[in-house]
C-alpha cells in the first residue's frame, strides 16, 4: 500500500480541495488547518498533497504535481528541507513505537518552523495523528498556532477532534472529509489491488464503508477471511467445539495479535452496523441499549486483552458467549 506522503492520486473531497486552493490563491491562507474524518478517507494524503502542491510553487486547479517532479520525490522520500512531520516515532531507547506523540517531537517542529526556508518559499508541518499528542506536546503546539511565524503552515490530520484541546480547534480552520463513495472505493481498490476479483471487491467495499484505507487493509491482512468468520458467530451460537476451533484460528501462530485485532475491529464494526439498521427500523430504545452496551463491552475487552497480552483465544471464547448470552 503507498504511503499517504507518495500517493499520486487522490479521489473524490472536492469542496475539501476547493476550499484549500480558494484560500490559497486569494493569498489568504490560514496558518492552521484541522483535516478530519473517518479512518482511511484520504485525510494524510491530502495533506501531503497540498504541501506538496505549496512546496512546489504550483498552482494549477488540481493541486497537481508530477510524480518526476523534485519536489513529489522529496516528499515521498521524507527528505524535503521545508516540510517536517510530527508522528507517533520509534524510542531511540527502547526500539519500540511510542504510544503518544511527545514535546520534544512538537518542539523540534517549532524550531523548524522559526528557520528560514531552504528553498525560499513555504515551511509546511504535517501532524498525522494529531489526537496522539500528549498533555505537553499539545500545549507546546498551542505557542506556535498562538503565534505562527510567516509563510508557514501547520496541517493536523485526526480522525477524532474530539480529543484535541478546544484551544487547538479554535485556532484552526476545520476541513471535513466524508467517506468516499462505494463507487469510488471500487474504483482506487480496481487500480490499488487488480488481483481481486470482482465479488472479493465489491464485499470489501461494503466492508469498507467509504474507506479506501480500510478496504485496502483488509485486502492485504486477510480482511474477508475473518470477516467470514464474524458472519458466522453473528449468525447463530456456534457448536463448542467449533467455537474453540475459531479462536484458535484467529489467536494461533506469530501473526496472532494481528488476527485478533482484525476480527475484533471488523465484530465491532459490524455491530455498529447492525445497531444503525435497527435505529432506522425504529427498534425500542431498550433493545438499542442493549446493543450499544455489548458494542462498549466487547471493544473494552479487546482493549484489554490487547494492552494487557491477555489469552485471545480465551477473550475469543467470551467474546462469542456475550454475543448470544451464554
Amino acid at each position: 500500500m503507498i504511503p499517504p506522503r507518495a500517493q499520486p492520486r487522490f479521489v473524490g473531497h472536492a469542496a475539501a480541495v476547493a476550499s484549500l486552493l480558494a484560500a490559497h490563491h486569494a493569498n489568504r491562507l490560514h496558518h492552521g488547518w484541522l483535516i478530519t474524518g473517518a479512518a482511511g478517507v484520504g485525510k494524510a494524503t491530502l495533506a501531503f498533497r497540498f504541501a506538496r502542491y505549496l512546496l512546489a510553487g504550483a498552482r494549477n486547479d488540481q493541486m497537481d504535481v508530477a510524480e518526476d517532479d523534485p519536489v513529489f520525490r522529496r516528499v515521498a522520500a521524507g527528505t524535503h528541507p521545508d516540510l517536517f512531520t510530527v508522528e507517533r516515532r520509534v524510542n531511540e531507547k527502547t526500539d519500540r513505537m511510542q504510544s503518544e506523540i511527545v514535546i520534544d517531537t512538537v518542539q523540534q517542529a517549532a524550531g523548524f518552523m522559526r528557520r528560514t526556508a531552504g528553498e525560499g518559499g513555504w515551511r509546511v508541518v504535517v501532524i498525522d495523528g494529531a489526537e496522539d499528542m500528549n498533555p505537553s506536546a499539545a500545549n507546546a503546539l498551542l505557542k506556535i498556532l498562538e503565534e505562527p511565524p510567516a509563510r508557514a503552515i501547520l496541517l493536523l490530520v485526526t480522525p477524532a477532534p474530539g480529543r484535541l484541546l478546544p484551544t487547538i480547534r479554535s485556532r484552526c480552520r476545520r476541513l471535513g472529509l466524508d467517506r468516499l463513495s462505494d463507487a469510488e472505493v471500487d474504483g482506487l481498490l480496481a487500480e490499488e489491488a487488480p488481483e481481486l476479483a470482482p465479488a472479493a471487491r465489491a464485499r470489501l467495499v461494503a466492508l469498507a464503508e467509504g474507506s479506501i484505507g480500510l478496504a485496502l487493509g483488509l485486502a492485504a491482512e486477510g480482511g474477508l477471511a475473518m470477516a467470514e468468520l464474524v458472519e458466522e458467530v453473528l449468525a447463530q451460537t456456534p457448536a463448542p467445539a467449533r467455537v474453540q476451533a475459531i479462536a484458535e484460528t484467529v489467536a494461533r501462530s506469530v501473526e496472532g495479535a494481528d488476527k485478533y485485532e482484525l476480527f475484533a475491529g471488523l465484530l465491532a464494526r459490524r455491530l455498529a452496523q447492525r445497531t444503525r439498521a435497527a435505529a432506522r427500523a425504529g427498534a425500542a430504545p431498550a433493545a438499542l441499549a442493549r446493543q450499544v452496551a455489548l458494542w462498549q463491552e466487547l471493544r473494552t475487552l479487546a482493549a484489554q486483552t490487547v494492552g494487557l497480552n491477555l489469552d485471545k483465544r480465551a477473550a475469543l471464547t467470551v467474546a462469542i458467549g456475550k454475543l448470544h448470552g451464554t
